[in-house]
């Protein structure tokens, strides 16, 4: 018997046959580039058969393209990380620059909880938006353009709001709804007068509450518009694009700034663009003795109701969205420059993803007295409830 076990197994060992595998190497290892470790720890590599390649094939190396495209998103997620701090810093700045006793009721989560914002902008000069006998010192800009209305420094004013909009924005809105200046308004503490004198006597904290007042509703937050910061906000956006419903001829500042516009859709740098919000009269550009056309107080409020609508397109496009990311710590830097507000680091980034996602409407009043210029109550009230999408928690005053 054992002769024939010798025979049958001709001298072979009685232990099963195996194979040997490799294991894959340690992740350290793999990170010192190396592809072993301890020799002793490693296993033969399977046989191949014939015709069939080890999953991942021979060396199992990434291709070129999967390199460049990681570190070409990494690089694009440290850009936009640089716009984004650029943005929340500069809106922190602007932010401690408002006045102190400015008291609005801000809400958290603007894009989902629709707030109410304040925009002014008022009559104040720098020097290269002033005429000769406009311009203002420094600190008087600064005091004024924070929400107080004169301060002792200023050679001139006390100063007014020319611009008085409110602005819806969240919840998938994004509203305007536009208080001509020269409105009769009933002013707390001062009495019947033009609603843009509210900032006169009392800075942005009275034209809070008279606004409040006169629609019926709460302010969330308040913005005031810094001209220089506008324009170069607006040079960083490449210009605005606006649909001038028609002919503007417009001199403002003694001549330094000048527009000649036919009626139609026109790109706008920052200086045309801060000449077309403070236009309210039409000159004669084309030279036939009369004037282009009849622009008046209503008209300045629809203009600059599409200024605030080429921005939000300008920034919203599709085919400027590569643009606008390369220019993207350029503009985050810029944008809250065009703005003194209750808005910082946390409000403003939101501000612009609600104003991003939400549809847009411009609310136009019909007014029922140019001279003086006076709204009805039933008008006031229905841009009232179409501005909030529901009845305002108040009685509008609207004009007396």
């Amino acid at each position: 018997m054992a002769q024939e076990r010798e025979g049958n197994g001709q001298g072979k060992s009685d232990r099963p046959e195996y194979n040997v595998y490799r294991s894959r190497p340690k992740l350290l290892d793999r990170l010192r580039g190396g592809g072993g470790g301890d020799p002793t720890s490693l296993r033969e590599k399977p046989e191949r058969k014939p015709g069939r390649e080890l999953p991942g094939g021979p060396g199992r190396e990434r291709p070129p393209w999967r390199k460049i495209a990681k570190w070409v998103g990494i690089a694009a997620l440290a850009w936009l990380a640089l716009s984004i701090v650029a943005f929340a810093v500069s809106a922190q700045i602007q932010k401690s620059k408002l006045a102190d006793d400015v008291d609005v009721g801000a809400l958290p989560l603007m894009p989902i909880v629709p707030q109410t914002i304040l925009v002014l902008g008022t009559d104040i000069r720098s020097g290269q938006f002033a005429g000769p006998s406009e311009a203002e010192t420094q600190r008087c800009l600064e005091v004024v353009g924070g929400g107080e209305g004169s301060a002792e420094s200023c050679r001139h004013g006390p100063y007014r709001s020319d611009t008085i909009m409110l602005i819806r924005a969240g919840g998938g809105a994004f509203r305007q709804l536009s208080l001509p200046r020269d409105t009769l308004a009933d002013v707390p503490d001062v009495g019947v007068t033009k609603v843009n004198a509210a900032y006169a006597n009392g800075g942005a904290s009275l034209a809070v509450e008279t606004v409040e007042q006169y629609f019926g509703l709460e302010i969330d937050q308040v913005a005031i518009v810094d001209f220089d910061g506008f324009r170069r906000f607006i040079d960083a956006l490449g210009g605005v694009t606006v649909n001038v419903p028609k002919p503007v001829c417009s001199t403002v500042s003694g001549g330094a700034f000048n527009l000649d516009l036919s009626r139609g859709e026109h790109t706008l740098n920052g200086y045309q663009a801060i000449t077309l919000a403070r236009t309210r009269t039409s000159g004669d550009c084309d030279g036939d003795g009369v004037a282009d056309s009849n622009i008046n107080d209503l008209d300045r409020a629809r203009f600059q109701q599409a200024i605030v609508e080429g921005i939000k397109g300008r920034l919203t496009s599709i085919t400027r969205l590569p643009i606008n990311f390369i220019k993207g710590p350029i503009i985050g830097w810029n944008a809250p420059k065009a703005i003194v507000s209750s808005m910082g680091a946390l409000t403003m980034p939101q501000l612009a993803i609600a104003a991003a996602i939400g549809g847009s409407e411009t609310i136009t009043m019909e007014p029922s007295s140019l001279d003086p210029l006076v709204f009805s109550q039933e008008e006031c009230e229905r841009a009232a409830r179409r501005f909030l999408g529901e009845r305002p928690p108040e009685t509008p005053g609207c004009s007396p």
